[in-house]
């Protein structure tokens, strides 16, 4: 399959042997997330609960993949520094 100049079927084994097989990653980020948002009263900005839902998948990367891959440790690092940085910056650069 051709999309835009992208083989797909290509790319789709060049991340399967990064991050394993596709649907046994999904089970494994849709645990982490079931797990995170049990809390029925959880209150969350849009960025916050982005941020944790990318760094389930990210975990779900490396225990389902590659755990030596620097890029998905370094990812998870970005989304956390992402909120933290706002809410740094919401509370006048002063941690709370």
């Amino acid at each position: 399959m051709q999309s835009e100049g992208v083989n797909v079927n290509r790319l789709i084994t060049e991340r399967g042997q990064r991050y394993g097989v596709f649907a046994e990653h999904a089970a494994i980020a849709q645990s982490i997330k079931s797990v995170m948002f049990a809390r029925q009263n959880l209150a969350l900005a849009a960025d916050q609960r982005e941020a944790l839902e990318m760094i389930a998948h990210k975990i779900a990367r490396i225990i389902n993949g590659d755990p030596d891959y620097a890029d998905s440790w370094a990812d998870i690092a970005g989304y956390a520094t992402l909120v933290a940085d706002r809410l740094h910056t919401k509370n006048g650069g002063l941690t709370v």
